[in-house]
């Protein structure tokens, strides 16, 4: 598929994400961080977070739960580009987060070898009171065909 602005706006199936105590352990040694903040429950209820909390980056695997989506790319010519979180409060072990991935921009740039596209993927999470926690924002460069 090629891409053009008519994919802007565009979202995929909304899914909800509740951020348990063993994934966010099982993210945090996977990264390779000891932060006792993720993992050590006495010491993070002595924290100002007052509660066992998400590493930033454990964003990204709430982003890629999601529900089908409505725009189907050849894997082939896609590369992941970017990430980038957006944070309005800390991810905590027991939110329930609602999530959905959206469009948020098309655009194209020259490179070297032709014309490339940038696609920017949204996940929005909000808690179960409909505040905004967080957005994983990703860039997908995707190569058009020749």
């Amino acid at each position: 598929m090629e891409l053009d602005e008519s994919v802007i706006g565009l979202t995929g199936e909304k899914y909800t994400f509740d951020v348990e105590k063993r994934h966010v352990k099982q993210f945090a040694e996977a990264i390779g961080d000891q932060n006792p903040l993720y993992t050590d429950e006495a010491f993070a209820a002595d924290s100002r977070y007052g509660q066992l909390i998400a590493p930033p980056t454990f964003a990204m695997t709430i982003g890629s739960e999601g529900g089908d989506f409505p725009i189907e790319l050849d894997t082939r010519r896609m590369l992941h580009g970017e990430q980038e979180f957006i944070f309005y409060r800390q991810i905590v072990v027991g939110d329930r987060l609602h999530c959905q991935m959206k469009v948020s921009d098309l655009y194209e740039k020259e490179g070297k070898s032709g014309t490339m596209q940038f696609l920017i993927l949204d996940t929005e999470m909000e808690d179960d009171t409909g505040d905004l926690v967080a957005i994983s924002r990703t860039n997908i460069i995707y190569r058009p065909k020749a």
